[in-house]
């Protein structure tokens, strides 16, 4: 059993954290029936969806995949690079509490959790505005003795690692190259999104299938070129936040 926790849109969504994209209007509405249809996708892939209740004191709120990676043996309570959002991980700590033992990255360290990328036992941290070398360390000493290992990865020109990568196979990556090294991935194959789609790297892969923001329907036709099954889902309010499908979704086994 997979299980998703997510948190729904608040009021104060469009007064959100940016970094790399001009501030536009946010038609929040919108932006909740398209987080909806995007639960109904994984629900519809398996996942027992969890959603917390939005907080109108936390913009960002949504974005619940930044506060915690969760492996199949702990999950690591985040410290947000920004801090007007530290104060989300307290409501997702107490659901993740029934399902794995909680650890912390301890300051000053900072670590938003879309900055981890986990391909098998290997978790490649990103080195970004918003995490630092500091908490990749602190990741690397909690879970080597489960047999992981970490790997930085320097990234610049986007917010978070998984902006420029994530997994769309059991050894293949979508990876934005302006953005990010391939030469960090040894060992693993990458596809490439469209020039004309350059923020369209950031994808969801659940059960053996792949949902694709439905603006960048070239990038969908590239995956589908390898073989990969994919589902599109219009995401386009949550984008002008700097939101993508990873970050609206915590998933696990249950």
């Amino acid at each position: 059993m997979r299980i998703a926790i997510t948190r729904g849109i608040g009021p104060s969504f469009g007064r959100c954290e940016l970094t790399h994209l001009p501030r536009e209007p946010i038609d929040v509405p919108r932006a909740r029936e398209q987080h909806r249809s995007y639960e109904q996708i994984l629900a519809d892939l398996g996942c027992t969806v969890r959603r917390l209740r939005p907080d109108p004191a936390l913009p960002d709120g949504v974005f619940v995949e930044d506060t915690a990676i969760v492996l199949d043996e702990l999950a690591i309570l985040a410290r947000p690079g920004a801090a007007s959002r530290r104060p989300e991980v307290a409501t997702v700590a107490e659901a993740l509490e029934a399902y794995r033992p909680l650890w912390r990255i301890e300051p000053p360290a900072t670590l938003d959790g879309g900055d981890v990328l986990r391909v098998g036992r290997t978790l490649y941290v990103g080195q970004s505005g918003r995490t630092d070398a500091a908490a990749a360390r602190q990741v690397e000493a909690l879970v080597a003795p489960h047999g992981y290992r970490v790997v930085p990865v320097p990234v610049a020109g986007c917010l978070h690692l998984k902006s420029a990568v994530t997994q769309v196979g059991k050894r293949l990556l979508l990876c934005q190259t302006r953005w990010v090294d391939v030469a960090a991935f040894e060992g693993l194959e990458c596809v490439e999104p469209d020039p004309a789609e350059p923020f369209a790297a950031n994808v969801l892969r659940i059960a053996g299938e792949v949902i694709v923001a439905a603006a960048y329907p070239r990038t969908r036709e590239r995956l589908e070129r390898r073989g990969v099954r994919v589902r599109g889902v219009d995401v386009s309010e949550i984008a002008k936040a700097e939101g993508g499908l990873t970050c609206c979704s915590l998933i696990l086994a249950g």
